[in-house]
């Protein structure tokens, strides 16, 4: 039944004189999400956006790829009416409301557009028409102007677009419309979800994990691979860059105070990423950070690993509740994968009683102790990066 889909936006529509670059990165989203299902064509035309469908589809599958999209707040399955003189449009509404509304007991509400000024029905005589029509063909229905159970909008085009569900989408604004970001992934349940909220803002996302073999199992790598390709299905596809951390954080065990560990790891993973962030031409660092939720997130733990960050670090998740986390986890498909028992290298190295309250200048103090050896060890740490490309 359905030749098309409407697509709507939210914020996208008052972007003003740069809106239409945001709609053209729209479509290139779109396009780029059903170009593996079919021969979609996506039109863009006089504020709104248009995905027209092949003969034959899977009808879910590309429900279920739309909704992912970022830009994308609503999904209008539309009957296409290829004339639009009024006595074939009432046919084809007609014959809608037959097909999607068996046993016709409903209150309805008709809205009707026309793009053409000079199209000689005006759009309330339209409306007044179309109503007209459904009550003489199916009795039993009434009219509701404020709260309906079926809100029937017609668009009459160079041809008549007939439809009347919107089906929810992830919203946001289209990817690439914001700049690229780094995100420090890591095994967890806040980093994904990090990555996913930054990209929904229209961040582009590359992403680097810290591995630390033997501690950390092979298995728990595939896992961060996982996620990577789970957050790919709203992003689109993801550079994971696998940085060798073991022996960075072997000789910091050694040279420096135990409960200042996992400030000073942290920092030089901040510094690890950001020098791949630059390579890559990103503009920030994202992590999955919340404000107390352990030692290395409160506000003077950020504080000390900001330090050493020339680019802004972006935390999507500074203010949510561990459960708020959870609830986004399973939402996008990452809790499963996440809660899986795979040790990550910031949990094989945790201090017994870390730190709460570093004073900055005391971490960069302990830093010296580390001498010319951990800026060897950091650039084989760079030279030795394994890239994985998740999709």
């Amino acid at each position: 039944m359905y030749k098309a889909f409407l697509i709507k936006y939210g914020e996208i529509a008052i972007k003003g004189k740069n809106r239409g670059s945001f709609e053209r990165a729209l479509c290139d989203r779109i396009e780029e999400r059903v170009a593996g299902i079919g021969e979609f064509k996506v039109i863009r035309e006089q504020g709104r956006i248009i995905v027209e469908c092949p003969d034959e589809y899977d009808f879910d599958e590309v429900i279920s790829e739309l909704r992912k999209v970022f830009g994308i707040i609503g999904i209008c399955p539309v009957v296409v009416c290829e004339s639009i003189e009024w006595d074939d449009i009432t046919k084809t509404c007609l014959d809608y409301v037959r097909d999607e509304y068996p046993g016709q007991k409903f209150t309805f509400r008709v809205d009707a557009k026309r793009a053409d000024k000079r199209y000689p029905i005006e759009s309330p005589e339209m409306c007044m028409r179309m109503g007209e029509s459904i009550l003489n063909e199916f009795p039993e229905t009434k009219v509701d102007l404020h709260d309906p159970e079926v809100h029937l909008m017609i668009e009459v085009r160079n041809r008549t677009y007939i439809y009347s569900k919107t089906l929810p989408a992830a919203g946001g604004m289209p990817i690439g419309t914001a700049g690229k970001a780094m995100l420090l992934l890591s095994g967890g349940i806040d980093s994904p979800v990090a990555g996913y909220m930054i990209a929904k803002r229209g961040v582009e996302l590359e992403a680097t994990y810290f591995h630390a073999p033997p501690y950390t199992s092979d298995r728990a790598k595939q896992k961060v691979v996982d996620l990577a390709k789970i957050v790919s299905t709203y992003t689109g596809p993801i550079k994971l860059n696998i940085v060798n951390f073991t022996d960075i954080q072997l000789y910091i065990y050694e040279k420096c105070p135990h409960e200042q560990l996992t400030i000073i790891m942290r920092r030089y993973m901040m510094k690890i990423a950001e020098v791949l962030a630059k390579k890559s031409g990103c503009i920030g660092l994202v992590t999955g950070e919340s404000i107390g939720q352990v030692a290395s997130q409160t506000m003077q733990s950020l504080e000390c690993t900001n330090a050493v960050c020339t680019l802004p670090v972006y935390r999507p998740l500074i203010a949510f509740d561990k459960q708020d986390i959870v609830d986004i986890s399973t939402k996008i498909g990452t809790f499963e994968t996440s809660i899986q028992p795979y040790e990550d290298c910031c949990t094989i190295f945790v201090a017994k009683h870390p730190v709460t309250h570093p004073i900055l200048s005391s971490i960069e103090k302990s830093e010296t102790k580390l001498s010319e050896k951990i800026d060897e060890l950091v650039q084989t740490a760079l030279d030795t990066v394994e890239v994985v490309e998740c999709r």
